[in-house]
């Protein structure tokens, strides 16, 4: 078989780092980038991308095929399904320490990422104001750019503010949460 015949290296690259993630104890995360063949909740997606953790104390009936990545999952309690072209893939990563692997999105020749999936959802309804914590998003989308984990990102679902405060006998102060890693483009 030659090389333009051959099957797409990414499905295999996901379910290999999914599982060295599993193996470590560290939670795997992927990026994913979001058009209308993506089946994620909306109100979740920032620059049409969502952050998806795919460990197995988040999922239930995960699914890493080479077409589609299936799962269910909760958001605010509620549980949905989730459908997400391997081709929408852009990283996998632990959260814990940021190593993982980026991919390029993937272009078909009319300019669409991934118009020929054959199993694409319809478009979800649209989405409702962004006050999400469930879900980390990445910066802006672009093709063909190179992507690199950075750990000094700020939390934004450990913020002071967003802390309940406590009344009664003052405790000692906690040391800040270690900031979790995020992806960062590289032009």
């Amino acid at each position: 078989m030659n090389a333009p015949n051959a099957t797409s290296t990414r499905p295999y690259l996901i379910r290999a780092l999914y599982e060295w993630c599993t193996d470590n104890g560290f939670t795997p995360y992927v990026a994913v980038s979001v058009d209308n063949t993506v089946q994620v909740p909306r109100e979740y997606v920032k620059n049409n991308e969502i952050v998806l953790n795919i460990g197995f104390d988040a999922t239930s009936s995960l699914t890493l095929g080479n077409e589609f990545i299936e799962f269910k999952a909760r958001f605010g309690g509620v549980a949905r399904e989730i459908l997400v072209p391997i081709s929408h893939v852009i990283a996998i990563y632990a959260r814990e320490n940021g190593q993982g692997m980026a991919f390029p999105l993937e272009v078909n020749p009319e300019g669409v990422a991934g118009a020929n999936d054959a199993r694409a959802p319809a478009p979800a309804a649209t989405p409702a104001p962004e006050s999400a914590s469930a879900a980390q998003t990445s910066p802006e989308t672009a093709d063909n750019k190179i992507m690199q984990l950075v750990e000094n990102a700020p939390d934004i679902a450990a913020s002071p503010a967003q802390q309940p405060k406590k009344s009664g006998p003052s405790e000692p102060p906690k040391p800040p949460p270690r900031p979790r890693p995020s992806l960062k483009r590289v032009k």
